[in-house]
């Protein structure tokens, strides 16, 4: 087989590793063009693609990082605005019961002068019916007195202005009497 090789070699009478000369500038001008496209066009459309992807990592990175960032300050503040209205929760509840308390305090002094009140009016009211009651008794005891009195005198006494001065002094003796014996 070498040997047949090294005829064919003979042959030809041209080294079989050095090309021909038109192989030779066919191949280098398909390697510039190449080259040329690769350097030219590809090459820079695939620096802008790692480019663009490289910046999309990074930059979704630092995005991340920016909204978590972002994402615990506002954790942070609604955590104080949780405690914020807890807080303010808490006091309006103790203002409720002040104010419920204060509330209370009034109504019992309104209910106690009420109170006060009806049994002032029932004492009054109390008076005036024994007032009238011993006016009202005065004179029926008036009355049945000097009828008495004229009974057992035999004569009657019907003067008015008579009769008016013998019992309201009679009464009097009666009252002096009682205020007396209650002292």
């Amino acid at each position: 087989m070498t040997m047949a090789a090294t005829l064919l070699a003979q042959e030809e009478g041209a080294n079989p590793l050095i090309p021909h000369t038109y192989e030779l500038v066919v191949g280098i001008f398909s390697f510039l063009v190449v080259l040329f496209v690769v350097g030219r066009i590809l090459v820079p459309r695939i620096q802008k693609t790692l480019a663009e992807r490289t910046d999309a990592i990074e930059g979704g990175i630092k995005r991340a990082e920016e909204a978590q960032a972002q994402a615990q300050v506002l954790q942070q503040e609604y955590r104080d605005q949780l405690a914020e209205a807890r807080q303010e929760a808490a006091r309006l509840r103790e203002e409720a019961r002040e104010q419920a308390a204060q509330i209370k305090a009034e109504l019992r002094e309104e209910a106690q002068a009420e109170a006060r009140r009806l049994v002032e009016a029932a004492h009054a009211q109390i008076e005036a019916d024994r007032q009238a009651a011993f006016a009202q008794l005065r004179a029926e005891i008036g009355r049945l007195s000097t009828d008495l009195a004229g009974r057992i005198v035999g004569e009657s006494l019907e003067d008015e202005a008579r009769q008016s001065r013998i019992v309201d002094r009679f009464l009097d003796e009666l009252e002096s009497s009682n205020a007396q014996a209650v002292r």
